[in-house]
C-alpha cells in the first residue's frame, strides 16, 4: 500500500516536472518572438543575432522534454487523463519548436533588410499590429494549458481569424507598394515572408489552445468550427456549474 501511494505520488511530481519544463520552454519561446520584432523595428543587428544563436536552446528543449515524456510513458504505462496529458505535452513542444523557428526566421530576414542597404518600406506599423495579436494568442494559450483552462480556447481561434485578415491586409499593401515602385519588390517580399512567419506563430497557437481542449475533454478539435469549439467549452463550464452545485 505504501509503495503505490508513493508511486502515485512520484507519477504526479514526474507529470508536473515536465509541465514546467514545457512552460519554461514556452517562456523562451515568446520571449524569442519579442525579441525578433522588436530587433526588426529598431534595427537592432546584435539582437537579431541573439535570437537566431538562441534557437538552439529550444531545440535543445524539445528534444529534452520529449525524452523525458518518453521515458514516462515507458515507466508509468499512464492511460485515461494522463496519457493525454503526456501527449498534449509532446504535442505542444512542437508547435513551441516551430515559434521557435518563425522568430529566427525573422531576424535572418531583418538582417537582411538592414544589411542589403535596399530601399526600406515606410513603416512596421501593420507588422507590429499582427505581432501583437499573436504574442497574445500564445500568451493565453501557454495559460490555458498551465491551467488546463478551457477559457481563453475560443477566443484564440477567433484572434486567429484577426491574424489571418491582417496577413491579407498587409499582402495587398505590399502589392500596391512594388506596382507603384519595382524597385521595392525585393524587400517588400522580406517584409511579406515576415508577415508570414507571424502569421504562422499564430497558427501554432491556435493548436496550443486547440491541444488543451483534448487534454481536458477528451475530444480532438482542431478541425472544427470555432462554433464548435465554444460549445465544447461551455457544456464544460455548465458541467462544472452543476457539480459545484451538488457539492
Amino acid at each position: 500500500m505504501i509503495s503505490t501511494e508513493h508511486t502515485s505520488k512520484q507519477f504526479d511530481v514526474d507529470l508536473d516536472t515536465v509541465k514546467t519544463q514545457v512552460l519554461q520552454m514556452g517562456g523562451l519561446v515568446e520571449s524569442q518572438v519579442q525579441l525578433a520584432i522588436e530587433a526588426l523595428i529598431s534595427d537592432d543587428v546584435p539582437s537579431m543575432n541573439r535570437v537566431i544563436n538562441d534557437d538552439h536552446r529550444v531545440n535543445a528543449m524539445e528534444v529534452q522534454i520529449d525524452e523525458n515524456c518518453s521515458q514516462i510513458i515507458a515507466r508509468r504505462q499512464p492511460t485515461a487523463g494522463d496519457l493525454r496529458m503526456v501527449m498534449t505535452m509532446v504535442k505542444t513542444i512542437t508547435d513551441l519548436e516551430r515559434i521557435g523557428d518563425e522568430a529566427a526566421k525573422i531576424a535572418r530576414i531583418g538582417k537582411l533588410l538592414s544589411q542589403g542597404k535596399r530601399l526600406v518600406l515606410p513603416r512596421y506599423t501593420e507588422i507590429k499590429h499582427i505581432a501583437e495579436l499573436a504574442l497574445d494568442m500564445l500568451r493565453k494559450s501557454l495559460d490555458a494549458f498551465a491551467r488546463l483552462d478551457l477559457h481563453y480556447t475560443a477566443q484564440v481561434v477567433r484572434q486567429d481569424d484577426l491574424v489571418d485578415e491582417e496577413f491579407r491586409t498587409i499582402l495587398r499593401y505590399l502589392i500596391t507598394y512594388m506596382m507603384e515602385d519595382p524597385r521595392t519588390i525585393s524587400t517588400a517580399l522580406e517584409i511579406l515572408f515576415i508577415a508570414k512567419a507571424i502569421e504562422r506563430v499564430g497558427d501554432h497557437a491556435k493548436n496550443i489552445s486547440e491541444y488543451v481542449v483534448y487534454m481536458v475533454k477528451g475530444k480532438d478539435v482542431r478541425h472544427v468550427t470555432v462554433e464548435e469549439i465554444e460549445r465544447e467549452v461551455l457544456e464544460k463550464f455548465a458541467t462544472e456549474r452543476i457539480d459545484t452545485f451538488y457539492k
